[in-house]
């Protein structure tokens, strides 16, 4: 049997130094001779420009090769599961039985990536058969190694950290909003039970820059399909709740002052002395997309892609909810604008003109019966607030869209994977792929002079891009000069309009996907009203609609 393997670091990552102009990368992320880079530069209006460019490694070589599955068993479940890297001992047993089959295997201890929140050293070891040209015969020597009693994945090397990235096309939008006269939003088009593409959103409003925003619904058996699965607000205006502590872009003022945030939300519905805690805004009670809340099963934990239960569930539902209300077991309450009870009885319906609906189950089903009768005021207080125990209080013109991980904090690449729940050091076979590997992606950042970073990298060998890892990504945005920078929804979501059309390579293979919410870079109305005023800042307290 082989000897112990040791820990290879990772490639390095290249910065680029922050400077008054915003610095252009002149390579890939990941650092090697051979890097070049190709850009262009449109300018769009005062304040706004694209950048786009195509990063190449000559000396990378990637091809397909077949990944042995190292059995693990699912965190929550206890269900068996499967892992693209398994223990020392898994590994090197298994190149041995390998290879007493026939095959050649290679073993690579594979470290964690620069996360600020998972172990250091080996995350695990690797096994693999073969690199070959055609994916058709990697399948070929997979369909081999399945017949010999093991579990296969054909794998493209391109996608992987510790391999040079062949080709990554990239788009970065840079709007100053000390110089740009228009602004820039977070928006659902008044729906947030909708699903449209990016750039159908951008060429009806008009947009300079649109790129797809947070995390959604995209599954009839997790809720409405385009619904937010984590915190978002529009026109001021909360639109669904936090799960958990994620990071999240604040469009204040209209884009004029922007910043990204861990957010929580906390909303109370109150009778007289009695309140009970309102769980979800305009979501499919019982289950919660991406879980993050409080009673949630399996997890309290923000869990990417996964659904959690809630048995004694209150839910909100707004004017925003343009869609049939969920109907099953439970209690419906109907809200006037002046938060007095107009109706009570079973859930279904539709949210009516100027009113707001809240529908319990379980436990919270028995609160609305004994404390919500007809005519009686049930007030609903929301509240917003930061890491740091900080309100944060909307005004008209603010928005919020919410997505995970935070990639770069306080100018320091800082990825909490963990934290935000789409890594879990106790389960190799959760989200692996998603993070550790190159993906498309769409992040936002801020440079210390306020710009804001919009940015998309094509993946998924659409065009032949391979994407960013996340730490890739995170090191991308610090060489842009982003002190903070988040990412948002990435994968077949991925898009970037300019000027009203589709700039990138989606990797649907249907084309552009269409997504939940957007942000939009909104030209300035040609109408001269004098210098800009802020809108108010008023707390959320009074009522779910206002």
């Amino acid at each position: 049997m082989a000897t112990a393997l040791a820990v290879a670091a990772p490639g390095s990552i290249a910065g680029v130094a922050v400077a008054d102009t915003l610095p252009v990368p002149t390579a890939s992320p990941t650092s090697a001779t051979g890097s070049t880079a190709e850009w262009t530069t449109r300018i769009l209006a005062p304040g706004v420009e694209v950048r786009t460019g195509t990063l190449r490694n000559a000396a990378a070589s990637p091809r397909w090769t077949v990944n042995v599955q190292a059995p693990v068993e699912a965190r929550f479940t206890g269900a068996p599961a499967w892992a693209p890297v398994g223990t020392e001992s898994w590994a090197l047993e298994t190149a041995d039985t390998l290879r007493t089959a026939g095959f050649t295997p290679t073993v690579r201890p594979i470290p964690w990536p620069d996360y600020s929140d998972t172990p250091g050293g080996l995350m695990g070891v690797r096994v693999r058969i073969g690199a070959y040209v055609k994916r058709s015969t990697a399948n070929s020597i997979a369909a081999r190694v399945t017949e010999a009693g093991f579990r296969t994945a054909v794998d493209w090397t391109g996608y992987d950290a510790d391999q040079l990235a062949d080709l990554q096309n990239v788009h970065v939008a840079v709007i100053d909003p000390h110089t740009f006269s228009g602004s820039i939003t977070a928006t659902h088009e008044g729906n947030v039970t909708d699903r449209r593409q990016t750039s159908s959103v951008a060429a009806k409003l008009g947009s300079l820059v649109g790129v797809n925003g947070g995390f959604f619904i995209t599954s009839d058996a997790d809720g409405v399909q385009g619904v937010p699965a984590g915190i978002s607000a529009y026109d001021g205006e909360l639109a669904s709740m936090a799960v958990g502590s994620r990071t999240a872009l604040i469009l204040a003022d209209g884009g004029r002052h922007n910043r990204i945030a861990d957010l929580t939300t906390t909303v109370t519905a109150r009778a007289g002395r009695s309140s009970y805690d309102v769980q979800g805004i305009n979501r499919t009670p019982g289950l919660v997309r991406d879980c993050g809340r409080p009673g949630g099963q399996p997890t309290a934990e923000p869990r990417q892609d996964v659904t959690c239960t809630e048995a004694d569930d209150l839910v909100g539902f707004t004017s925003e909810y343009v869609h049939e209300l969920p109907t099953g077991p439970g209690v419906q309450v109907v809200l006037n604008s002046r938060n007095r009870v107009v109706s009570t009885g079973s859930r279904g319906g539709a949210v009516p003109p100027g009113h707001t609906v809240l529908q319990g189950t379980g436990l919270a089903a028995d609160w609305l019966t004994s404390h919500a009768e007809v005519g009686r005021k049930v007030s609903v207080r929301k509240v917003i607030r930061d890491t740091d125990g900080h309100r944060v209080r909307l005004g008209a013109d603010d928005s919020i869209v919410s997505a995970a991980p935070t990639l770069v904090k306080d100018g320091r690449i800082h990825i909490d994977a963990a934290a935000e729940g789409v890594v879990d050091p106790a389960d190799l076979s959760f989200g692996y792929t998603w993070a550790n590997k190159r993906q498309p992606r769409t992040m936002a950042g801020l440079d210390q002079q306020g710009r804001l970073l919009l940015v998309t990298v094509d993946g998924r060998l659409s065009g032949g891009s391979e994407g960013f890892t996340l730490t890739e990504g995170a090191a991308f945005m610090q060489s842009l000069g982003a002190v903070q920078a988040m990412s948002l929804d990435g994968g077949g979501s991925t898009a970037m309009a300019v000027d009203g059309a589709l700039v990138n390579r989606p990797s649907d293979a249907t084309g552009e996907r269409p997504v939940g919410d957007t942000v939009q870079v909104l030209p300035a109305l040609p109408v001269a009203t004098g210098p800009r005023s802020s809108s108010p800042k008023v707390p959320l307290e009074s009522g779910i609609a206002e």
